[in-house]
């Protein structure tokens, strides 16, 4: 229960992290592709975050050298691959029925988020991360 607790609390400042990034990034660009070069901005930043909390306070995983770290990490992001998808499949179609309000289109990033979050876990856990649990 302790690790439940833990790991959400770590997903959710990855969460923020990507939600502020887009905030930011829609806050500097305005053009005709802003809001999917903001999601693209918020998962690039929220992806580097979740792994090194995922990696050090999650599974306590310690990489034996650069290479391996970049293998882990490579590995890792094809893992949230359809995480990704899912969270991005939230965010647009909250985005497209609220007409664009960008508060709707946040939550619903945030549960695409939640939802290939606890997805990601499982595939971490089984796929990346095994080695030394």
């Amino acid at each position: 229960m302790k690790l439940a607790f833990i790991y959400a609390l770590l997903a959710a400042v990855a969460t923020i992290v990507n939600i502020t990034t887009q905030h930011v990034f829609l806050e500097i660009y305005t053009d005709k592709y802003a809001i999917q070069g903001s999601v693209l901005c918020g998962t690039m930043a929220g992806l580097v975050v979740k792994y090194l909390l995922d990696k050090n306070y999650i599974f306590n995983f310690k990489t034996k050298c650069t290479a391996h770290n970049t293998k882990t990490f490579v590995l890792y992001s094809m893992m949230g691959v359809l995480t990704t998808a899912i969270f991005w499949m939230f965010e647009f179609i909250f985005h497209k029925i609220s007409d664009g309000s960008a508060v709707f289109r946040y939550l619903g990033g945030t549960l695409g988020l939640i939802i290939g979050y606890i997805a990601k876990y499982q595939l971490d856990k089984k796929f990346v991360f095994k080695a030394r649990q």
